[in-house]
């Protein structure tokens, strides 16, 4: 297994968030929203449905929008720890027309400024990667996620092998910039495996096997109502 190599937690250039930006990221982007409907509708009470969701680790705001483009019940708090990246998702939401209905923020995802079960629903989308040490985030999604909201969390997946890594930049970034295969690349190696982030929801409380591969280069963590059961276990 190759070992996780940690890149900078926060891509905080105008340059890093501008390649990021410029990526097509629609497709995958679009995937999430949907996997995420299909999570919701099975185990999500429909009060915690219609109200308020938190973006942990926004970028450019690319998923938010791609939630008001879909569903018209969701109100989005969506953060980021770099202010580059926010500054191009004030652009994107501003030219989307969803400035009414997504809030950007300035905050980092290991100390959320939130109360204790403040949203309906936590989603986040490649961001634990870029953190030291992740098991600080997920803690702090489960803490302002609501009892009987859902946790949808998904991120890359680190390879076994070098030669798999290569593959896997190839397929997806063959056609990029050399900077672009250069940072998927680094992502891949800071990436979690699936057993990594089980261990993570194990010393949270949780079921190990709500964390899933869902392709050959993502895990998914589909976890509801886990602040109850936080405290049923240590009641």
């Amino acid at each position: 297994m190759l070992p996780r190599v940690l890149e900078p937690e926060v891509m905080d250039t105008a340059e890093e968030a501008e390649d990021y930006d410029s990526m097509d990221h629609s497709q995958v982007n679009q995937r999430f929203v949907e996997d995420w409907h299909a999570a919701r509708l099975t185990g999500v009470p429909q009060q915690l449905r219609q109200t308020r969701l938190l973006d942990v680790g926004t970028g450019t705001a690319l998923i938010p929008i791609e939630y008001c483009r879909r569903f018209d019940d969701l109100q989005i708090v969506a953060i980021d720890l770099a202010e580059e990246m926010l500054k191009l998702a004030r652009r994107n939401v501003e030219r989307a027309g969803y400035s009414d209905r997504i809030e950007l923020r300035l905050v980092d995802a290991k100390r959320i400024p939130a109360a204790d079960g403040e949203f309906a629903g936590v989603v986040s989308n490649s961001i634990i990667h870029h953190i030291p040490n992740p098991l600080l985030s997920f803690q702090e999604m489960v803490r302002v996620l609501a009892p009987g909201g859902l946790l949808f969390v998904r991120d890359l997946m680190r390879p076994e092998t070098e030669p798999e890594l290569e593959s896997l930049v190839e397929t997806y970034a063959g056609d990029a910039t050399p900077r672009q295969r250069q940072l998927f690349r680094q992502s891949l190696h800071a990436a979690l495996t699936v057993e990594e982030v089980g261990d993570m929801l194990d010393q949270l409380g949780l079921d190990r096997d709500r964390v899933q591969a869902t392709s050959d280069r993502h895990w998914t963590v589909n976890v509801w109502n886990p602040v109850e059961r936080i405290r049923i276990a240590t009641s």
